[in-house]
């Protein structure tokens, strides 16, 4: 029997409405929660799709966010397969698409985001494919083969996680990215150099600085055309060049929408008992005194757990580093921080052994920092970051300087 009578609704069964269910439950909250997915699945993470899963090395329980009986013996109510196609906040209820009428008292949207689609003629081809969903990645690595032909649109996160996967299950890999360098948007010119370097050497056929003019084939595709004529043959094409947040309800039903839902430190939208996590949802940060709205799995992981104790009225703000990681062959990173802006990059330790650490610095302050292979680093490093203090590039270089030291408080 409940002891309260209060419903706690979430929108989309994705890592962060599972986390936040299952905090619900071990903060102690004994009310009705109803966890809406419109997959078929119960959640998952997500990094595995374009690593482990993709390769066949990790089945999907391995990806799993709980395992299959956890939300029953929870009594948490997951319904896949279910789609929202309203928000009435005046109402407190959400419109299923089965034409029902959810009621809540609170009410958290973990909708994600979708990738967005790529313009040119013939997108629509078979073979075009592009990766969110277990059922992409099934898709992808049914075409991957020592014979298969891929050609990568967009070399972020995605894309490149894609290609060195693809490389690594045998397949002819070719790369297409508008920048100079993979993952520069994020990283720089000087790091992303790196891992252009890195692809390189695993036999990536590399074109940067050039865009898609088509698709070809006539059923199915069987060539990408570039902008500088350049004709590449494939028999599978995949297209990551970045997603959308889901703002669709929460636009139509008048909350506040800035490149996702605009929330605020505590994750609470510009709608009272309407809180919003992940992908979707642009966050106020106290440390930067802006939003930030991270597509990465820790925003996921972390935001959904902080919004489910701000549904509880603790007092919660969310402050956390941005944190994402990212396998690429035998590269592994942690990158920590946020530097929209900086001035210089200072490498620890030679890029070229594959094992090193850089920082970005923004008036001789690190403001983000990426530890390749170092699996020691990453608690000094956040208080690095957290002490925010000028720091002489050529120290911070030194690798016979303990960098516990430049993070320590000063007396």
């Amino acid at each position: 029997m409940r002891s309260s009578t209060q419903t706690f609704v979430i929108v989309g069964a994705s890592l962060a409405g599972a986390k936040a269910a299952e905090t619900l439950r071990a903060e102690g909250f004994d009310g009705r929660v109803v966890l809406l997915g419109d997959e078929a699945r119960r959640p998952y993470e997500r990094p595995p799709l374009s690593k482990e899963y993709l390769r066949g090395e990790k089945d999907f329980d391995a990806a799993a966010v709980h395992s299959a009986d956890f939300y029953e013996e929870h009594d948490i109510e997951l319904r896949t397969s279910t789609s929202v196609m309203a928000i009435e906040p005046a109402d407190r209820e959400v419109t299923l698409s089965s034409g029902e009428r959810v009621g809540y008292d609170r009410l958290l949207l973990t909708t994600g985001a979708v990738p967005r689609r790529l313009g040119v003629d013939g997108a629509e081809l078979d073979g075009v494919l592009y990766l969110r969903s277990v059922e992409d990645a099934d898709r992808l690595r049914g075409v991957l083969s020592s014979q298969a032909q891929v050609v990568v649109i967009g070399a972020g996160w995605i894309g490149a996680e894609v290609a060195a996967s693809a490389r690594q299950l045998g397949a002819a890999v070719s790369m297409v990215e508008l920048t100079g360098v993979p993952l520069e948007r994020v990283l720089g010119a000087e790091v992303g150099a790196i891992y252009r370097d890195l692809h390189a050497a695993h036999g990536v056929d590399l074109h940067f600085g050039v865009g898609v003019e088509a698709i070809t084939g006539t059923k199915s595709v069987e060539s990408v055309r570039l902008s500088d004529g350049t004709v590449l043959p494939a028999s599978a094409v995949v297209v990551g060049i970045g997603v959308a947040p889901r703002t669709e309800i929460a636009e139509a039903a008048g909350l506040a929408v800035d490149n996702g839902i605009v929330v605020d430190a505590h994750l609470q939208t510009s709608a009272p008992g309407i809180f919003a996590a992940g992908d979707v949802a642009n966050a106020h940060h106290p440390r930067y005194r802006t939003r930030i709205r991270l597509e990465h799995w820790s925003a996921a992981l972390n935001q959904g757990p902080a919004a489910a104790r701000s549904m509880l009225d603790h007092d919660v703000v969310y402050d956390r580093t941005p944190y994402f990681f990212s396998d690429q062959y035998d590269l592994g990173m942690e990158y920590r921080g946020w530097a929209p802006v900086f001035d210089q990059v200072v490498f620890r330790g030679d890029p070229s052994t594959g094992t090193f650490l850089c920082f970005w610095l923004r008036e001789n302050r690190v403001v983000a920092a990426m530890n390749v292979n170092v699996w020691d680093a990453g608690d000094t490093i956040d208080a690095l970051l957290q002490a925010g203090r000028p720091i002489d590039p050529a120290v911070l270089a030194d690798p016979d300087t303990d960098l516990a030291d430049l993070a320590a408080p000063r007396t």
